[in-house]
């Protein structure tokens, strides 16, 4: 049993409860930011898709959100670290590749466009999480859609605790330990981001003319949305 499971946390790194009110708002959530990819690309029946961060997660029905709902599934290339081939079985005409987002194993140019939607506070340090993007960068040919959650929102998604991420890290990683949220305590695990910061990783991703937008409830930003397209799309 992995660290994960054995401290009740699924592969979506959540902790929250199929049918609880945190995964419904999630769900809604990530209905608008499909609907906010789809504008910002322009998608098109053509366009090649690599979503990375796939997960082997099924006990949310917006797991995979992208994978469900993009219409022409023979276009996605779906990553993630744990296997989620089953994604070949239920979406026909779909790909699955296993890696590590941090280094994909893609040539320049690959695809259209890159996705990945709440992977980024997953993936470890500043420095990692600049690795990340750069690499989505790298294996697009028009452009990145990549969405994480804001930091500054109340409740944190994740552990479903109010408040207690906004404290520094050196207060608020111990304070997860106490609570029963150690996992998540773990900057590999769990480092969320705020505006400031997810500009300050596209930067040193050596993204340029990227845009940092979001999509709220009740008018405070949940999500986080780094739209950035190459210069002669």
């Amino acid at each position: 049993m992995s660290e994960a499971k054995a401290l009740g946390v699924n592969a979506q790194y959540n902790v929250a409860r199929p049918d609880s009110l945190p995964v419904r708002i999630a769900g809604y959530q990530r209905r608008r930011m499909f609907e906010r990819f789809v504008k910002a690309t322009g998608l098109t029946e053509v366009d090649t898709v690599v979503d990375v961060g796939a997960t082997s997660d099924r006990s949310y029905d917006h797991s995979n959100y992208l994978e469900a709902w993009h219409p022409h599934k023979h276009r996605v290339t779906a990553v993630g670290v744990d296997d989620a081939s089953f994604l070949e079985t239920v979406y026909p005409g779909m790909r699955f590749v296993q890696a590590d987002g941090r280094d994909l194993p893609f040539d320049d140019g690959a695809f259209d466009w890159a996705h990945s939607s709440a992977v980024l506070e997953h993936v470890g340090s500043a420095q990692k999480q600049a690795k990340f993007l750069s690499e989505l960068w790298r294996v697009s040919r028009k452009g990145i859609f990549v969405t994480t959650p804001n930091r500054w929102f109340p409740v944190e998604f994740h552990t479903t605790l109010p408040l207690v991420h906004w404290l520094p890290a050196s207060v608020h990683r111990p304070i997860f330990r106490a609570l029963g949220r150690a996992f998540f305590a773990e900057e590999a695990n769990l480092n969320l981001m705020s505006p400031g910061s997810l500009a300050k990783a596209a930067r040193a991703a050596g993204i340029p003319n990227f845009r940092v937008e979001s999509v709220s409830l009740g008018g405070w930003p949940t999500n986080l949305l780094l739209v950035a397209r190459k210069a002669d799309q």
